[in-house]
């Protein structure tokens, strides 16, 4: 989910930094060009489109899981740098479930191979 918190009592979850980010766009397109922005949106993109295909792209998928990936490390710093709980459990939900999917893309590739 990637939580935040900064400057006092300020904390927002990713998702909601997302929908107030997209929804700024038209008003201020150039927000969009910051590399922890625009990464992690491609990403998400290339997730999506990975989802809809029969046999998923390992190119997309990889490639979709290091876009956010670079977001949540910095999130995962961030918290150990802190030593924020709620950041730090924020962040390993994504680490553990993209760690799933590449162990499950790589038995599915030897299963296909064997």
């Amino acid at each position: 989910m990637g939580y935040l918190e900064w400057g006092g009592d300020n904390h927002m979850f990713l998702a909601q930094i997302e929908v107030q980010i997209l929804s700024d766009v038209l008003s201020k397109p150039g927000n969009l060009l910051h590399p922890f922005i625009i990464l992690p949106l491609i990403g998400q993109v290339l997730l999506l489109i990975s989802i809809f295909q029969k046999q998923p792209n390992r190119f997309l998928l990889y490639f979709g899981i290091i876009g956010p990936g670079l977001l949540f490390a910095m999130i995962l710093f961030i918290g150990l740098r802190n030593m924020n709980v709620k950041i730090i459990l924020s962040a390993l939900p994504f680490f553990a479930f993209s760690i799933w999917i590449l162990f499950h893309l790589r038995s599915l590739k030897k299963n296909i191979s064997t």
